[in-house]
């Protein structure tokens, strides 16, 4: 496995790259035009990498799949000095959300040293499963039933208070109705599964398993996070029509095997997100008004370190 150490100076760089992202898509919020959110949190990101002192590239990017503004595959970032890194990120996981000022949109970004994350090529969904690293031996490869049964074990509580985190969507209804029939928790979500599945990642976190299939871009990315926070995650390639199959077999890329922590980033890395709006631990973008002064902006963020944990930042910048 790669090894990656940034010095505080690289953390706060890269920080500022979620924080202006998140300042950027505010200007849009509520205002139901999320193609608008993203578009604006995506040039603030481009321009935040011309002082970051890293030689980096997008390896895993957002945007093709619902056709968004993105920062595509390829696109080198940063100064060209210091460490060479890959790229993952999401400039607003949440566009509807954002867009409609519902909780949750943030602002993700996660990076780690070149060649570490996998690349899902030309397949946009993969099958997740995310868990807390107490949680017992889950798999993909086991019917969702019997991992229902072994997380209640391991967590040492009845079926009926183990929640499971589904996104709603037609193609997860079997999930839906599978954990229903054994009389666990379901908790359907429309959108933004970055956040949920940290949720699920994290020891202390109030979801005990994230399953289900959802965007690649997000499952690459999240997997630093879940490494870093010594949480369990497996994925495995979920074309969604004929023609992405038939894409991902011209690629080479297979759709049954199953891929652990160590296929998705081979390596440490580094997780930064920041919310847009109001989450279940992270307070959205504030801004208010410095009596004549211009306005004091708000940001409430969490940077995952594979080497001290999860670190929470509150950063107040004043705009004229």
């Amino acid at each position: 496995m790669q090894r990656l150490f940034l010095d505080n100076a690289a953390v706060h760089s890269l920080l500022a790259v979620t924080t202006d992202a998140a300042l950027a898509a505010h200007g849009h919020v509520g205002r139901g035009d999320k193609i608008a959110v993203d578009g604006a949190a995506v040039q603030a990101m481009r321009t935040a990498f011309d002082r970051v002192d890293v030689a980096a590239v997008v390896v895993i990017g957002e945007g093709e799949k619902d056709e968004a503004p993105l920062l595509f595959a390829g696109e080198r970032l940063g100064t060209g000095r210091g460490p060479a890194l890959d790229v993952a990120v999401d400039p607003v996981d949440g566009t509807r959300l954002a867009a409609q000022n519902l909780p949750d949109a943030v602002a993700v970004l996660a990076v780690a040293p070149a060649g570490a994350f996998f690349d899902p090529g030309p397949v946009f969904y993969l099958e997740k499963l995310v868990t807390s690293g107490n949680a017992g031996r889950l798999s993909l490869s086991r019917p969702l039933t019997e991992n229902l049964h072994e997380l209640a074990r391991a967590l040492d509580k009845p079926l009926a208070e183990v929640r499971v985190a589904v996104q709603s969507r037609p193609r997860n209804q079997r999930y839906i109705d599978e954990a229903t029939a054994v009389g666990a928790r379901v908790l359907q979500f429309a959108d933004g599964d970055v956040a949920v599945a940290l949720r699920a990642a994290r020891v202390d976190g109030d979801i005990d398993l994230l399953i289900g299939i959802g965007g690649s871009p997000e499952g690459v990315l999240t997997s630093a996070a879940v490494r870093a926070v010594n949480g369990h995650m497996e994925a495995r390639l979920a074309p969604q029509h004929p023609a992405e199959i038939a894409r991902a077999r011209s690629a080479g890329l297979s759709t049954e095997r199953i891929l652990d922590l160590d296929d998705l980033i081979d390596g440490d890395g580094y997780f930064f997100l920041t919310a847009i709006t109001d989450g279940d631990v992270l307070a959205g973008v504030s801004v208010v008004d410095s009596a004549g002064r211009g306005t004091t902006a708000t940001t409430d963020s969490w940077v995952i370190d594979p080497h001290r944990g999860i670190r929470r930042f509150t950063l107040t910048r004043q705009r004229g």
